[in-house]
């Protein structure tokens, strides 16, 4: 039996350079800055590692460890980052395997970047519904079993690089 493949695609378009962009998704000083937080990190070579730390907020929640991990499988920048993804916060999706994610950052002439992720959810349908913003609640505190998905996380990030501020804050 063949397993049907799970795959979401997002886009956003935002006024900013793709190393503006690149920046955003991969440096930790900008990642606690946009959607639920964590410093993210990461070793940008293939076989690397790439983990989100908690910000003081999910510390207070609970969370001391890392609130996602995976490995970086192809890093172009400021182009493109493939890694697989875990998110490691919600017991009910420990079961479910490392899910794969794409970043494709696009310098467009007219429109700033286009940024798309695709998300390969295949074998993990409680991150698929998670990711997707079946769950959206986007009063939740941090740590609560939320999420308002990947258009929360761009809708944010646009918000934070077009403006300064998150749309959040």
């Amino acid at each position: 039996m063949t397993e049907t493949r799970t795959v979401q695609v997002n886009r956003v378009y935002i006024k900013a350079s793709a190393q503006q962009v690149w920046d955003a998704i991969t440096r930790p000083e900008w990642t606690a800055r946009y959607g639920y937080g964590g410093f993210a990190e990461y070793d940008l070579r293939p076989g690397g590692t790439h983990r989100t730390k908690p910000t003081p907020e999910f510390v207070e929640a609970g969370f001391t460890t890392d609130l996602i991990t995976g490995e970086v499988l192809e890093a172009n920048p400021p182009r493109k980052l493939v890694i697989t993804w875990k998110l490691l916060m919600d017991p009910s999706l420990e079961a479910e395997p490392a899910t794969t994610l794409t970043f494709d950052v696009e310098q467009t002439q007219a429109a700033g970047v286009r940024l798309t992720i695709t998300h390969d959810l295949t074998g993990a349908p409680n991150h698929a519904a998670l990711v997707s913003g079946a769950r959206e609640d986007i009063d939740a505190k941090p740590g609560e079993s939320a999420g308002g998905g990947w258009a929360w996380m761009l809708s944010d990030l646009k918000s934070l690089l077009e403006t300064g501020h998150g749309i959040a804050s």
